[in-house]
């Protein structure tokens, strides 16, 4: 498991608007296509450098492609990251703050200490 790797792909696709429709419309293969040509893209370095080891396991897979943001909290994503990428996703079909209440709802479960969140 690499909480890294999980707050990278979340903060990757929040950042690209074309990314955010996509892994809201095609999650599983939006995954799949960002594991394959992103993850490896070391952040902050020119296209060309990268590294080769980084790869989600079948748990995160499969949390990123269901849009389960407990289960990426629980895995320790990072909330504000969960958060922001999901209210871009996921706003629109509610009302007012009502995705906001829902993530909130979803999340009501856990209480402290919450997982560790640190990379």
């Amino acid at each position: 498991m690499s909480k890294y790797l999980l707050n990278k792909f979340l903060f990757t696709v929040d950042r690209d608007p074309e990314l955010v429709e996509r892994y809201r419309e095609e999650p599983r293969a939006t995954v799949e296509m960002w594991e394959a040509d992103y993850a490896n893209r070391i952040l902050g370095c020119h296209e060309g450098e990268s590294s080769t080891w980084l790869r989600f396991d079948d748990v995160e897979r499969e949390a990123l492609a269901a849009h389960d943001y407990p289960r990426l909290f629980e895995l320790g994503a990072h909330p504000f990251l969960t958060l922001t990428l999901f209210i871009a996703m996921f706003e629109r079909d509610h009302e007012p703050l009502g995705f906001q209440t829902e993530y909130a709802r979803r999340l009501s479960h856990l209480s402290l200490p919450y997982p560790d969140i640190a990379t």
